[in-house]
């Protein structure tokens, strides 16, 4: 048995000063104030930081340097010291059918050894989007149309490994290639992703289960539909459906999603429909002219940022810094709704029979210690 005592319990929308929580089999089996510690537990004094429950990064391809597709054990050891007991690791439309198969081959081998312990699924960023959109979009490998018998092997392989399907809705063919990934993945989430869909579109593909906004307001398309009149494309879409939950990746300088958007963005999806993602990238080319202090982003060699340097921690503590959110917002936006929109229940949030992943942090959101299934893991 684990017990965390002096903890700041951060529950959905309040706190537990002064409080213990036992962690029993692998699940949280107490919390409270006067709990008392049985004989033996192993104990952790958490001196009045705050206890939460781990962190869920549902889009995430890589731990900074590396990609989960080349060494997925070092990415998930990497991410749990940064707090985060559950990842989708992100494939990309980059990766030929052959690699897609490698890939999530390597990632289920990495969950079965028992070393990659936080590796919850996968994350399919593609491989139909649109192929303006995005990184590298020279190598984008799926631009031509869509052909099922050139997506059925990897959507069988990722059968039991999938959680969030993105997509661009104005594909031709896409319809069919959601229709089928649904009846293989019947609990499959789809994204809208690197897209310049209409509403109509997006809207289209809801009852099959677009609820997802793949990195809100980044690599999304068209805005004016007449000269000097701004139109509505993806993000209005994603903004006005109150479904549809909405990623962010919130680096230190504002540049995927300005600080100003961010607290537009907060105020309009309100705070259960918000969820942060790090969307870890490798990528070497030169900054964009202004933005050489981007420490935690990347850019391709096309000039072009190229997803983020970050870890779901850094993205918690700048979220802070940018909106003015509490400890209790942010867990909310990277543990509780990532688990509602997976339909986890029982990960997100601290409450008796949930799976002991937690984690400790101070008040800027510095990871202490990271618990799973009630074992220390850092």
């Amino acid at each position: 048995m684990l017990a965390i005592i002096n903890a700041t319990l951060v529950m959905t929308d309040h706190y537990i000063p002064d409080a213990t929580i036992l962690v029993e089999d692998g699940k949280i089996s107490d919390f409270g104030k006067k709990i008392k510690v049985p004989s033996g537990a192993q104990v952790i004094d958490a001196k009045g930081d705050y206890v939460g429950p781990g962190l869920i990064d549902i889009h995430t391809h890589a731990d900074g340097t590396t990609y989960f597709h080349e060494d997925p054990i070092k990415c998930s050891q990497t991410l749990i010291d940064h707090g985060v007991t559950s990842v989708l690791p992100a494939l990309f439309y980059s990766m030929t059918k052959q690699e897609h198969l490698d890939a999530i081959k390597k990632i289920k081998d990495a969950i079965e050894c028992g070393k990659g312990k936080n590796i919850l699924g996968l994350y399919m960023e593609g491989p139909y989007l649109n192929p303006d959109f995005g990184c590298d979009k020279e190598k984008n490998m799926w631009k031509d149309s869509i052909v099922k018998s050139d997506y059925t092997e990897v959507v069988e392989a990722a059968r039991d490994m999938a959680k969030v399907w993105c997509v661009a809705p104005e594909r031709e063919g896409i319809l069919d290639f959601v229709k089928d990934v649904k009846e293989t993945i019947p609990n499959i989430v789809f994204s809208v992703a690197h897209s310049e869909a209409t509403p109509e579109q997006i809207e289209a593909l809801m009852p099959y289960g677009l609820k997802l906004g793949t990195h809100h307001t980044n690599a999304t398309g068209t805005l004016e539909n007449y000269p000097e009149v701004r139109g509505v494309c993806v993000d209005e879409t994603v903004n006005y459906n109150d479904s549809i939950y909405a990623e962010l990746i919130c680096d230190s300088m504002g540049v995927h999603v300005h600080p100003y958007m961010l607290r537009l963005i907060k105020k309009i999806k309100g705070d259960d429909k918000i969820i942060l993602i790090a969307d870890s990238f490798v990528a070497d080319g030169p900054p964009i002219p202004g933005l050489e202090e981007a420490f935690d982003i990347n850019f391709d060699w096309g000039g072009d940022i190229a997803g983020s340097k970050l870890t779901l921690d850094v993205a918690c503590r700048n979220m802070m810094v940018h909106t003015g959110s509490s400890i209790c917002d942010v867990f909310k936006y990277a543990s509780l709704n990532p688990s509602r929109l997976l339909n986890i229940p029982e990960l997100g949030q601290i409450r008796k029979g949930n799976i002991g992943n937690l984690i400790i942090v101070d008040q800027w959101f510095n990871v202490k210690n990271t618990i799973i299934k009630g074992e220390v893991v850092k």
